[in-house]
């Protein structure tokens, strides 16, 4: 999908032209001669170009004196921003400790349960259910992270029992409450380090599989900068059952293309593995916009948070971070270096 913000005005034009749905919400155009603005897709027949004015929203284009079309309405969502706002209004009601059923949600929009799921997971990417364990993940972490007593974080997250917390815990948290409250104490991350194309790298593994990739130029960098993933966990030099799995993470990093069957150890906000998940579908050799991601799992005005998902990455090249560029193309930030980014990039062309 294209970026309208980003357009020139000969570009908005042509939207106008092509009465372009996708990009109603993103602009208004004005027409000088009739006084009137309208959305993209307006039916009505086109003015002449030289009469014709664009406005980011419709605040600005009434501030410039024009009124809104009868016909388009453009001072009304369209269809697709409606959805959205539906959809908005159900994550409002999730984000409480009470369950919500899926027949509250459908009501409280005004559509069927079976519609509003099929809408609710078009938009967002995940069913209401699934939304809801997120967030009361988050408000786990949260609470847990200023250092709430467990059982007290767990019933105000929303979780009705403690049993039914820990029945998904490793699956939120990646470790116990406990542990997890703890800053990963008593959690045992084995790394090592090694030369490859890219300079020196760093390989770290916890108990559920390959946690961090890293990039840099010296092995005590490296090294500070696992760290900060779990301050209070204990790092040590790769075993005997973690030296031979780590070594073939570091030799694929100079063969880049394979598959890597090795368990991975993703930990991130739901949306940050949507992010994440989103990448590694991107194939090999090729690139896609900040933007393009973001539409992809439906969150078309999210960019700055793709961007953000994009820097938290910890395993480079698993998840191919590098393969997102500016929507004009360029490289753009790399965690690890924008000259490392442009080899990568280069080597995948090349194969």
């Amino acid at each position: 999908m294209t970026s309208y913000t980003s357009m020139t005005d000969d570009e908005r034009w042509q939207a106008v032209l092509n009465r372009d749905a996708a990009a109603d919400g993103q602009f208004v155009f004005a027409v000088q001669t009739t006084g009137i603005f309208c959305r993209p897709s307006c039916r009505a027949r086109h003015a002449l170009r030289q009469n014709v004015r664009f406005f980011a929203d419709i605040d600005a284009a009434q501030h410039a004196g024009f009124r809104p079309c009868k016909r388009c309405r453009p001072e009304t969502l369209s269809p697709e921003q409606q959805k959205i706002a539906k959809v908005a209004h159900a994550c409002r009601l999730l984000e409480q400790e009470t369950p919500v059923t899926l027949e509250a949600l459908a009501q409280a929009v005004a559509v069927s349960p079976y519609h509003f799921h099929r809408l609710f997971k078009s938009v967002t990417g995940m069913t209401p259910k699934a939304w809801q364990q997120a967030w009361r993940a988050r408000r786990l972490r949260e609470s847990l992270a200023a250092g709430q007593a467990v059982t007290q974080a767990v019933l105000e997250a929303g979780f009705p029992t403690s049993s039914s917390y820990y029945r998904h815990a490793d699956d939120i948290l990646g470790m116990t409450a406990q542990r997890y409250r703890q800053g990963g104490k008593s959690s045992d991350i084995h790394y090592s380090t090694g030369e490859c194309s890219l300079g020196r790298c760093l390989v770290a593994m916890s108990e559920r599989g390959i946690c961090a990739v890293l990039l840099g130029d010296d092995d005590a960098t490296l090294l500070a900068e696992l760290q900060q993933t779990l301050p209070a966990a204990r790092y040590l030099a790769a075993d005997a059952a973690s030296s031979e799995q780590i070594a073939t993470v570091i030799a694929g990093l100079n063969q880049p293309g394979g598959t890597l069957s090795l368990p991975l150890d993703i930990r991130g906000t739901a949306f940050q593995q949507q992010v994440w998940q989103a990448l590694r579908t991107i194939p090999e050799g090729q690139t896609r916009s900040y933007q393009q991601v973001a539409d992809s799992i439906g969150k078309p005005k999210a960019v700055r948070a793709v961007a953000s998902a994009c820097a938290a990455n910890r395993l480079a090249i698993v998840v191919p971070c590098h393969r997102v560029v500016r929507g004009d193309g360029a490289l753009s930030g790399y965690r690890w270096g924008v000259a490392r980014k442009a080899a990568l990039l280069q080597r995948e062309k090349e194969r």
